[in-house]
């Protein structure tokens, strides 16, 4: 039997058992992978209605501008994300991602601004490291804080606007992307209208005391399922989101990873801050010119799912290696398989007809715009 007692603990563990949860290690913490439910239904359930999810093992991190000016802290910060900060509007959020000095990909974020200093949500893996490549590049300028006191949840889901609403009826004038303080249950929460579903939702930070009765507070609604890791990363696929550590790392950049959506005009090439961040030459070259390999969805033929790690051919007898799987599947709301992964540039464009190696056999799918579901963010 594997030996569990390293893990860490979320401020939610005990609940998570009381609700039958199966539990699995995790970046670390011992993780809810599904309940009694199941993992086909928890997805479903969270795209027809509303879904909570504990990521509480993500790191919080508060970025405070010693002068007292935000703009100090954005412009501080810019020095390790090809993000524009600087344009970040008060109660508003921004995906970002940390690069190195190749142009690869560190970890990927979230940032808000909250008026007199930054917000940051990281990925749970990453969280020690990314603290310190913050304070070891910010720690002239700003004062760099680890949030142990506060839990944070995800409601996702089309039901989710109405049942937050119960609680604080002011939610339902947030945008995607908004970010707002209020109190829930007579708690002070930091709530933001985003997750990583694809479906409308919010994530919400609430302190480790009361963690439990606002947890329980929204489980008790109709609508309401708690959802584990299981249908987490099935929805998060079927978005076309990345996931770190298998679409993303450290010998990625942002271009070859599709997302230079998060690199606004402002820090590209001619932009009013352009460059400035590590790995700027490659990732700005990238944009000038292409990558060599693009990160693609691909959509099987059939039902067998095609997994992560599978080799990608141009050729049904597997002479031609092109690339690689990521990440993949079964999709419950495509009723099929879904996968991403990558592939070289010439053969990345939709429509392609690839071969990926599954158990010694060439299983036949086909380069696919992303997302594999529509997402339904309010815009």
């Amino acid at each position: 039997m594997e030996d569990i007692s390293h893990l860490k603990h979320t401020p939610l563990n005990a609940l998570h058992l009381s609700l039958g949860a199966r539990m699995v290690p995790f970046a670390g913490y011992d993780m809810p992978v599904q309940y009694p439910e199941g993992v086909l239904k928890e997805h479903l359930h969270t795209r027809a209605a509303a879904g909570l999810f504990d990521v509480s093992h993500m790191g919080q991190i508060i970025v405070r501008p010693r002068s007292g000016r935000i703009e100090d802290a954005a412009l501080a910060l810019e020095k390790l994300v090809p993000v524009d900060v600087l344009g970040l509007a008060e109660g508003r959020q921004r995906y970002g991602l940390f690069t190195n000095d190749e142009g690869g990909i560190l970890d990927d974020l979230m940032i808000t601004n909250l008026g007199d200093h930054l917000f940051l949500v990281v990925n749970a893996a990453c969280k020690d490291a990314d603290f310190e490549h913050l304070k070891k590049g910010l720690g002239d300028t700003c004062e760099v804080t680890m949030l142990d006191d506060r839990a944070l949840v995800a409601l996702q889901g089309p039901r989710a606007e109405a049942v937050l609403c119960e609680l604080w009826a002011d939610v339902a004038s947030m945008r995607f992307m908004d970010v707002a303080e209020a109190d829930l249950h007579d708690v002070a929460c930091i709530i933001s209208r985003s997750g990583y579903t694809g479906e409308d939702g919010f994530e919400i930070s609430i302190p480790v005391t009361s963690a439990v009765d606002v947890t329980q507070r929204l489980l008790e609604h109709p609508d309401v399922m708690p959802i584990g890791l299981g249908a987490r990363d099935s929805l998060r696929l079927e978005a076309g989101l990345c996931l770190y550590g298998n679409d993303i790392d450290t010998g990625t950049t942002p271009v070859e990873a599709a997302l230079e959506w998060a690199i606004q005009k402002s820090r590209r090439s001619g932009g009013v801050r352009a460059g400035g961040f590590p790995g700027a030459e490659r990732i700005l070259a990238e944009f000038a010119n292409g990558a060599k390999r693009r990160r693609v969805g691909l959509k099987p033929e059939g039902r067998a799912p095609v997994r992560g790690g599978a080799n990608v051919f141009a050729d049904a007898e597997g002479k031609i290696a092109v690339g690689a799987v990521t990440s993949g599947g079964f999709g419950p709301s495509v009723d099929g398989p879904v996968a991403v992964g990558y592939v070289d540039a010439a053969q990345a464009g939709n429509g392609t007809k690839l071969y990926a190696e599954v158990r010694g056999k060439y299983l036949p799918l086909t380069v696919t715009a992303l997302p594999f579901v529509k997402q339904t963010y309010k815009r």
